[in-house]
C-alpha cells in the first residue's frame, strides 16, 4: 500500500460519490449476498502513476483488470464507522493496460451491516452497503465512482462475518469470473447503482488514514489428520486454534454440494461440536446458532479453489459435509488470518511446559488480533475493554502493539459517552450512547472494562515512549476518570445505606453504585451480572489506580496543575478504600484471592501492612487447596504480585500445578490456546470460548520475572520505551535455564540464563541508548550499557 502524506483522503475522495449496489429487498441478515460493483476508465503510460483510493460500508476487495489489489484482508476494517473511517490507498500502475481498464469490487456486508456481536445484532452502522473510490493519476481523476457503475449479485451467495460464507461456481462462466474476471460477464443482471448522500455519507471529516497495520494472510496450516467418523462426513484436524478460513480445492462434479463446520473441539463421536460457542438472546436466554458455516457448490471445473474471504472463523477443526470422495490432505489448507504484527518477543526455558504455554498464550493473540484485540474469534469478536485491559502489557512484549492500539484507542475515544463513561466493546455499533439493549447499556462505565481508557495509554507509553499518542489519549483518559469520580461522589449502595444511615466522609471516594463485572470468571463462581451487587471494593480499587495513573500521565506532559489534582484525588481515594475495606491487621473485610492480588498490586495497602496481607493472600491459597482461585481481572498481576512480595516460590507452584484451575492443566486436556473458563474441556465437554487470551496475561511474568526483563512501572521521558530497564531473572520452579529477547526501538535487549551446581550464569546484551541494573539472585546489582555482559552469583 502506497502512501502520500499530501494528499488526505477528503482531497483524494472529494469527487466521488458514495454507491450502493441495487438490491431490491435485503436478504435477512447473514444470508445476504456479496455484491459486484464495477467501473472503467482509460489510461495510458503518459498519464502517469495511477493510484486508487477507496473505502466502504462493508468490507471489500478491490480488483483491477481481473488482478486482485494488495494483500489486505477485510478492509477497510473494523473502526468506529460513524466517526472513523479508513480509507486504503494503493498504486495500481502495474495492473492497468493502456486503453480500456475495468474495475471491479467484491463487497459484503462486513461489520458495518453484517451480524456482530454477543446477540448477533445486524445493521449495526447502517441498513446499506456502500462503497467510495477515486482513481487518479498524478493527481489528475481517471474514475471515481458515481451513477455510471454498475452492480450485480456475485458468487457470493451469502457472506457474514459471524455466520460464514457461501459460494456458487456455478454463477461464474468461468474460473478466471471466479477470481474474479466480474467484467468478462454478459450484460445480463447488470444493473445501475444507487447512489447515497446525506447523513454518514456526507460526513467526509471521517475518512482518515490508517495507523495501524492491515489483516493479511500470515501463515498456513496443513492437517494433522483427516477422519472420516461417518459416511460422507470428513473431520480435519489443524492442530492448532486459529481465526481464518479454509482454502479448499478438487470441489467435485458440478452442482456438488460441501458444507464446512468449524468449531473449536469434538464430541464423542469424532464430529465437530460448536455448543461451547452459542450464544443466546439475554432476554429470553434463547440459544442462538453458533455460526462458523462455510457452503460451497461446484461448477465442476478442474482448478476452481474455494477461500472465503469474506468471514473469519475461531477453529481447529472443520467438519466437511457432502463430498463423496476421501479427501487428501493437500487438498485442504487453513489460512491464519489476523493484523500483520510484528513479532518483537521471544522466550524459551528448560521447561517445555512453560515453552508450550508461552506458545499458547501468542496464538491466542493471534487469534483474537483481527484487526481490533477480540474476546475470541468465534462466538463473539467483539473488542471488549477489560480483555485489552489486562492483556496488553504481555501482548507488547510479543509483538509491536503500538499502531494496533492507537487505532483502538482512537475507537475507544470516539466511541466514550459524553459523560466519560466506555462502553464495555469497541468500536461500539452504538456509538457514543444508548444502544436500547438493557444489559448492554447498563455494562457501560464497568470498572476494570473502562479503565482501559487509562491503563491502555499508560502501558502504551511504557512500552513505546510516544508522548503524542499519551496526549492523544489524555482527554479520554481524564473523562473516564472524572466520570467514575463523579459517580462515586454522588451514589451510595443501598445496602450501605441501611447499614450505615448517616455516610462517612470517606464514602464520597467509594464506587460503590452501578453495575460492575467484578473479578469475573473465579474458579467455581458461576457469573452473576447482578446490578444489584456491590462491587465498591473492584470498582474503588481501579478509580484509585486509574487516577494515580492518570496523576502520572499529567506529569508526564507538563500538566503539573491537574497532576497534582488527582493526586490528590487518588490520595482520597486510596484512604476511603483502607477505611471501609481494609482491617488493622492487614486482612480485608472482602476476602478473595482476586482482592488481595489487587490490593498489594495497586498499592492500596499501606506499608508497613503489605506483608501480612501478601501472607493472607498465601494463607488463601493454602486453604484453597494450593489452588488459584482469581478470575478475569486479578489473574495477570497474581504471579508478579507474589513474587515481589517474596513468595516466588508460590509464584512457581502456581505457574507449574496441573489440574483445573491452572494454565498447565489448560493444556494438559489439549489446549493450544488460552481458554475463557479454567475447566474449559471436562470429561463432560466443553463450555465457553477455547481462545480468550484474558487468562494468558500470565505470559508478562515469563519475561519479567522468570527471564527478568523488566519496565520501570512509571516512567518519565528518560526512562520509557526501555531507556531504562531493570534485568532481574528470578530463577525457581527447578527451571535450570531461560532465556528472552525484546525488540526495542533501540533495538534487542536479550537475557539467558543457566543455574548448574548452585551457580547462576547470566548473559545479558543491551542496545546503545538502554541503561540497565542487574540484579542478581544473591541481592547484588551492577549497572549495563551498551554491549554483552556476564553475570555470575551463588544460588541456593
Amino acid at each position: 500500500m502506497t502512501h502520500h502524506p499530501h494528499m488526505t483522503p477528503q482531497d483524494a475522495l472529494r469527487l466521488a460519490s458514495w454507491i450502493s449496489p441495487a438490491e431490491e429487498q435485503p436478504r435477512e441478515p447473514g444470508h445476504r449476498p456479496a455484491y459486484w460493483l464495477r467501473g472503467s476508465f482509460t489510461w495510458t503510460p503518459a498519464d502517469g502513476v495511477a493510484t486508487v483510493h477507496a473505502t466502504a460500508h462493508g468490507v471489500y476487495e478491490l480488483f483491477v483488470n481481473s488482478k486482485r489489489v494488495g494483500e489486505e484482508e477485510l478492509t477497510p476494517g473494523f473502526t468506529s464507522y460513524r466517526k472513523r473511517l479508513q480509507v486504503q490507498e494503493w498504486d495500481i500502475t502495474e495492473h492497468l493496460v493502456s486503453g480500456m481498464n475495468v474495475v471491479s469490487v467484491l463487497l459484503s456486508d462486513g461489520w458495518f451491516r453484517g451480524r456482530h456481536g454477543f446477540e448477533r445484532r445486524a445493521n449495526g452502522f447502517g441498513t446499506e452497503t456502500a462503497f467510495l473510490a477515486s482513481i487518479s493519476a498524478d493527481h489528475a481523476p481517471l474514475l471515481t465512482t458515481n451513477e455510471a457503475w454498475q452492480s450485480r449479485e456475485s458468487h457470493i451467495t451469502r457472506a457474514d462475518l459471524m455466520d460464514g460464507q457461501a459460494v456458487d461456481f456455478r454463477r461464474c462462466e468461468s474460473r478466471e469470473q471466479a477470481a474474479p474476471r466480474a467484467e468478462t460477464t454478459t450484460a445480463d443482471g447488470w444493473r445501475p447503482v444507487v447512489t447515497r448522500q446525506g447523513g454518514l455519507y456526507d460526513n467526509r471529516e471521517r475518512l482518515a488514514c490508517p495507523v495501524a497495520p492491515p489483516v493479511r494472510r500470515i501463515q498456513e496450516l496443513v492437517p494433522v489428520s483427516i477422519n472420516t467418523p461417518k459416511p460422507g462426513i470428513t473431520v480435519v484436524d489443524f492442530g492448532q486454534n486459529i481465526n481464518g478460513w479454509i482454502r479448499l480445492g478438487k470441489l467435485g462434479p458440478e452442482g456438488t454440494r460441501i458444507t464446512l463446520r468449524h468449531g473449536e473441539i469434538l464430541d464423542a463421536s469424532g464430529l465437530v461440536a460448536t455448543e461451547n460457542i452459542q450464544a443466546f438472546d439475554f432476554a429470553t436466554k434463547t440459544p442462538l446458532p453458533a455460526g462458523q458455516v462455510d457452503e460451497v457448490i461446484s461448477a465442476g471445473r478442474e482448478g476452481d479453489v474455494f477461500e472465503p474471504r469474506h468471514t473469519t472463523h475461531g477453529f481447529r477443526y472443520v467438519q466437511l459435509e457432502g463430498s463423496a470422495d476421501v479427501l487428501p490432505h493437500g487438498d485442504i489448507t487453513a489460512v491464519v488470518v489476523h493484523t500483520d504484527l510484528n513479532r518483537t518477543g521471544h522466550f524459551e526455558c528448560s521447561d517445555k511446559r512453560l515453552n508450550a504455554l508461552h506458545d499458547a498464550i501468542m496464538w491466542s493473540f493471534r487469534g483474537n488480533a483481527c484487526d481490533v484485540p477480540t474476546d475470541c474469534p468465534q462466538r463473539e469478536r467483539s473488542g471488549f475493554t477489560g480483555d485489552w485491559q489486562v492483556f496488553v502489557d504481555t501482548a507488547a512484549l510479543m509483538f509491536d502493539v503500538s499502531g494496533f492500539s492507537a487505532k483502538w484507542l482512537r475507537d475507544l475515544a470516539a466511541d466514550q459517552w459524553p459523560d466519560g463513561r466506555v462502553p464495555t466493546v469497541v468500536p461500539n455499533p452504538a456509538g457514543d450512547g444508548p444502544s436500547g439493549s438493557v444489559f448492554e447499556d447498563l455494562a457501560t462505565g464497568s470498572a476494570g472494562w473502562g479503565d482501559a481508557a487509562v491503563f491502555v495509554p499508560w502501558s502504551l507509553w511504557r512500552a513505546y515512549g510516544d508522548k503524542p499518542a499519551l496526549a492523544e489519549a489524555y482527554p479520554s483518559m481524564r473523562a473516564w476518570v472524572d466520570y467514575a469520580a463523579t459517580t462515586a461522589a454522588v451514589g451510595r449502595h443501598p445496602d450501605r445505606a441501611v447499614e450505615r444511615p448517616s455516610p462517612l466522609p470517606h464514602e464520597q471516594y467509594l464506587w460503590d453504585t452501578g453495575f460492575h463485572f467484578g473479578e469475573w470468571l473465579e474458579p467455581d463462581t458461576p457469573p452473576n451480572p447482578d446490578p444489584a451487587r456491590d462491587h465498591g471494593i473492584v470498582a474503588t480499587a481501579y478509580l484509585y489506580r486509574s487516577a494515580s495513573l492518570l496523576a502520572r500521565t499529567a506529569a508526564v506532559l507538563g500538566d503539573e496543575q491537574n497532576a497534582a489534582r488527582y493526586e490528590s484525588f487518588a490520595a482520597n481515594v486510596r484512604h476511603g478504600w483502607q477505611t471501609e475495606y481494609l482491617g488493622s491487621e492487614g486482612r480485608l473485610r472482602e476476602e478473595s484471592q482476586g482482592h488481595y492480588v489487587r490490593a498489594l498490586a495497586f498499592g492500596l495497602v499501606p506499608e508497613g501492612l503489605t506483608q501480612q496481607t501478601a501472607a493472607r493472600l498465601v494463607e488463601l491459597i493454602r486453604l484453597n487447596g494450593n489452588r488459584l482461585g482469581t478470575g478475569f481481572l486479578a489473574t495477570g498481576m497474581l504471579l508478579p504480585t507474589l513474587a515481589d512480595h517474596g513468595y516466588l516460590d508460590v509464584a512457581f507452584e502456581l505457574l507449574l500445578s496441573t489440574g483445573a484451575p491452572s494454565w498447565l492443566g489448560m493444556l494438559d486436556a489439549g489446549a493450544t490456546t488460552m481458554w475463557e473458563w479454567w475447566d474449559g474441556v471436562t470429561t463432560t465437554g466443553a463450555r465457553g470460548s477455547l481462545n480468550h487470551y484474558s487468562k494468558g496475561a500470565v505470559g508478562s511474568f515469563l519475561y519479567t520475572h522468570l527471564a527478568g526483563i523488566r519496565l520501570p512501572a512509571n516512567p518519565d521521558d528518560q526512562q520509557a520505551a526501555y531507556r531504562t530497564v531493570t534485568i532481574a531473572p528470578q530463577p525457581g520452579g527447578g527451571i535450570t535455564s531461560a532465556s528472552a529477547a525484546v525488540k526495542t526501538a533501540h533495538g534487542l535487549i536479550s537475557t539467558d540464563w543457566t543455574v548448574e551446581r548452585g551457580k547462576f550464569t547470566l548473559h545479558v546484551d543491551i542496545p546503545d541508548g538502554v541503561r540497565a541494573t542487574v540484579e542478581l539472585p544473591d541481592g547484588t546489582s551492577r549497572t549495563a550499557t551498551q554491549g554483552s555482559h556476564d553475570f555470575t552469583a551463588a544460588i541456593s
